[in-house]
């Protein structure tokens, strides 16, 4: 679907060893360790893989949390400590403390020593034709769309105001980026439920409901953006004015559709003619949004089926309408556009609840007592190191097949 959704750049990471010589004591903390590092390898490799899937992703994905949690937090339910070793209690019991190395009994997620012995370096987003898919390609383009929602509605709601260091403003995990993805995930996931609507022919009603809500949907997520420095958030703002303005001619045009059933045939040309004036606004946004220079790839929706089915039924059914008004209706075409008020009871998107992995069996209480941080090197972080260079993450240039729309059922 690289035509039709904008995608901003990957996010790169400098490499990351978890080589913790002289820290790492025993030969289960260096497992760790070398799992740790080999995880996260595999999961950034499927990043740029095209082969990968969503089994894969998630898989990769939970292996490498469930050993990472063991480095910032973790829990152990049913363990007391009794001098210096593990032992089990009869019944479950809040997580104590083990050699010192939990600061807290509040909390379920819970501060572990290892918190601050690696720093991770990451790039910033903004400041740094498709071929047809089948019915289950769209499911999981859909579900993972839903998944990755959830995953930033997580991170806002749990983690990032945990951070360390405080969030700058106009960078990745400041609230107006978050809130941003969230929306465009949610309105993406619902691009593909009109899809799918319209190739199985649900009435027009629904389609224009799910439309109006989705153009709603782009058009938060660019108020969300709208105070961030055009330089950097100009382009992605395009992008999402463009499908705003895309899907309200959608609305319209299916609007103008339930109008003329309902032998409202006036106003069901000042809503085809409202839904001419969106289209041709999306077309002019598709042209500027090209023309803009910004992070992450560009899409070509003008030059996408699905746009331009929509210009061909706006021009056809206007004309029928008012073919129909000639002959049968004789109604007066409104000076004003109807009023969308239109609410879609099926099909609206929410972010499916995440939660990280299990943490990994590996991580013991005896495997955490095994890290001696006194034998850190003092001055560790002061050396820079050459392989910490955060390299750009290219994704695979994949060619698009012949373009003939997007058929999902």
């Amino acid at each position: 679907m690289t035509h039709w959704f904008h995608r901003n750049p990957l996010k790169a990471t400098a490499p990351v060893s978890f080589n913790f010589y002289g820290v790492a004591t025993t030969p289960a903390a260096t497992k760790v360790c070398n799992d740790l590092r080999l995880s996260r390898t595999r999961l950034l490799e499927l990043f740029t893989d095209s082969s990968c899937n969503p089994e894969m992703m998630k898989n990769a994905t939970d292996l490498y949390f469930s050993l990472l949690q063991g480095s910032f937090s973790w829990n152990f339910p049913m363990s007391t400590m009794v001098a210096g070793t593990v032992t089990h209690s009869p019944r479950a019991a809040p997580a104590v403390p083990y050699l010192g190395f939990i600061l807290s009994l509040d909390d379920s997620s819970q501060e572990c020593k290892l918190r601050y012995i690696q720093n991770f370096k990451w790039t910033d987003t903004l400041q740094g034709q498709v071929p047809n898919i089948t019915e289950d390609e769209a499911k999981d383009v859909h579900r993972s769309l839903k998944i990755a929602a959830g995953i930033f509605k997580h991170l806002k709601e749990s983690h990032i105001p945990k951070l360390i260091t405080p969030v700058e403003k106009g960078r990745d995990l400041e609230a107006r980026l978050i809130d941003s993805y969230i929306i465009q995930c949610q309105a993406e996931a619902q691009e593909v439920t009109i899809a799918r609507a319209i190739e199985l022919k649900h009435n027009p009603g629904l389609i224009a409901a799910l439309a109006y809500e989705t153009a709603n949907f782009y058009q938060k997520a660019d108020q969300a953006l709208s105070s961030l420095d055009p330089a950097y958030a100009g382009k992605w703002r395009k992008y999402l004015n463009l499908k705003s303005c895309f899907y309200m001619a959608y609305a319209y045009c299916y609007h103008g559709q339930t109008l003329l059933a309902s032998d409202k045939c006036g106003e069901a040309i000042r809503s085809l003619q409202e839904s001419e004036k969106f289209f041709a606004k999306a077309e002019a946004l598709c042209k500027e949004y090209g023309e803009t220079r910004g992070p992450g790839t560009t899409a070509k929706p003008s030059g996408h089926l699905f746009f331009r089915k929509l210009g061909s039924l706006i021009k056809n059914t206007l004309e029928k309408c008012q073919r129909e008004n000639g002959f049968i209706y004789f109604q007066k075409v409104p000076a004003e556009a109807p009023q969308l008020e239109l609410k879609a009871n099926y099909g609206l998107v929410e972010p499916v609840p995440f939660e990280f992995p299990a943490l990994n069996a590996h991580w013991t209480p005896e495997t955490l007592a095994a890290f001696d941080l006194t034998k850190r090197p003092k001055d560790d972080a002061a050396k820079p190191k050459p392989d910490e260079e955060v390299k750009p993450l290219k994704e695979p240039d994949i060619k698009p097949q012949k373009d003939s729309g997007c058929q999902i059922s």
